[in-house]
């Protein structure tokens, strides 16, 4: 297939999103909640705190005892009970009195001030406070984070660790979200065996079972990996396994523009295959297909042109089943040096970021995986621009913004 048949990228993006596949929602304990996405909104059920608290260790006291009162001259105390944090004080406070307190505690009827214990000195049962107070001084009051009925989250936020704080302070301890989709990953290649040092003459290790699984994992996304040589009939049946249990599968090898290949062959032949090949670089043999509703995204086996297809059209899908809504991170660096580049196509180029600059880099070739491992970004250069000019402005888009 010549270059001007290849499907401009945004064709091929456009024809993958409207595939528009959800997840199911389901409850679970907020416990296992973190870094799922949310399909409620989250009401607060209660007030938070429940009760005015001491908001430090010391004493609770009425303020008006302690006015004009200085550590030169202090004002005395009687101490009439002592409460830690889970406790409450039966006694109600007068004029002249003091309750012992913990951070947390609530705060005795009478009370309404908290001196902290740096500002006091005790014998006994009599306290001296070497500081004036306001009311409400180090007293956090009832529903001083959030009241009954407020209106926390919204349903597709991302679970982080503060979000799971202020779900179960509100009062749930389940909550509903979206399923992480369930993502089939078949490696083909009758040539590919699993990590060993001592390889036979056409063996070759199948990093992929291994990149593309982390690949999934980074979406959040539930991987289920295995491996098929390149038999039609092996890898049809497989397909189909994977159509029928899981919400997206994933192939890699037998996707080269022409025919005869396995992969291809197959998705045809059991549903419809929309995109085969697109005018990128690397990974311009990208497939794409539909069976039973079931995307099917059809990757290279070379490793990196699999690593750069999975970024370009995958990534992206997957987050979307998730409710994951994201604008590519696209941040702009000054080219070290003059970039080569032929129009009609877009180039995904490996590069290194240096203070301002962006630098390609020189180790090419969609098998190189130590490229990858030596960049930390892609040079994005579109299909109507010819090459980039030394110190000129360009797209770049870090691997770390990649990560959920």
């Amino acid at each position: 297939m010549f270059l001007s048949k290849l499907m401009p990228l945004k064709d091929a993006l456009n024809i993958i999103d409207s595939a528009k596949v959800k997840t199911d929602i389901q409850e679970i304990p907020v416990e296992d909640a973190y870094n799922k996405v949310l399909a409620e909104d989250i009401e607060a059920l209660l007030d938070s705190p429940c009760f005015d608290r001491s908001a430090m260790d010391g004493y609770a006291i009425k303020a008006e005892d302690t006015f004009g009162f200085s550590e030169q001259n202090p004002a005395h105390l009687k101490i009439v009970d002592r409460i830690g944090a889970g406790k409450a004080s039966k006694v109600t406070l007068k004029n002249g009195e003091a309750i012992k307190i913990a951070t947390g505690a609530p705060i005795p009827t009478g009370a309404n001030a908290v001196v902290m214990e740096e500002y006091t000195h005790e014998d006994g049962d009599n306290l001296e406070v070497a500081m004036s107070l306001t009311p409400g001084e180090n007293v956090s009051p009832i529903g001083e984070d959030f009241k009954k009925g407020d209106m926390l989250l919204k349903s597709g936020q991302l679970l982080r660790p503060q979000d799971i704080g202020i779900i179960t302070s509100s009062g749930y301890d389940k909550v509903k979200v979206f399923k992480r989709p369930k993502i089939g990953v078949i490696t083909t290649g009758s040539e590919l065996v699993m990590p060993k040092t001592e390889l036979s003459e056409a063996e070759v290790i199948n990093s992929n079972y291994y990149t593309v699984k982390s690949l999934v994992e980074s979406t959040l996304a539930i991987p289920d990996v295995t491996h098929c040589i390149d038999d039609v009939e092996k890898v049809s049946k497989q397909i189909e396994e994977f159509v029928k249990s899981h919400d997206a599968v994933i192939t890699t090898g037998g996707t080269a523009i022409s025919k005869g290949d396995v992969v291809v062959d197959v998705v045809d032949e059991l549903g419809e295959v929309l995109i085969h090949g697109v005018a990128i670089k690397p990974g311009k043999p990208f497939g794409y297909g539909v069976i039973d509703e079931t995307p099917i995204f059809m990757l290279s086996g070379y490793p990196v042109a699999s690593m750069v297809q999975f970024d370009i059209f995958v990534r992206d899908a997957l987050l979307k089943m998730q409710h994951i809504y994201r604008e590519p991170p696209i941040i702009k660096k000054r080219a070290s040096r003059k970039i080569a580049s032929s129009l009609g196509r877009t180039e995904y180029i490996r590069a290194k970021i240096n203070g301002d600059f962006v630098s390609p880099l020189k180790i090419k070739g969609s098998g190189v995986i130590r490229s990858m491992v030596e960049s930390d970004s892609y040079i994005l250069i579109e299909e109507n621009v010819e090459g980039i000019n030394e110190g000129e402005e360009c797209e770049v888009l870090l691997y770390n913004f990649l990560k959920v």
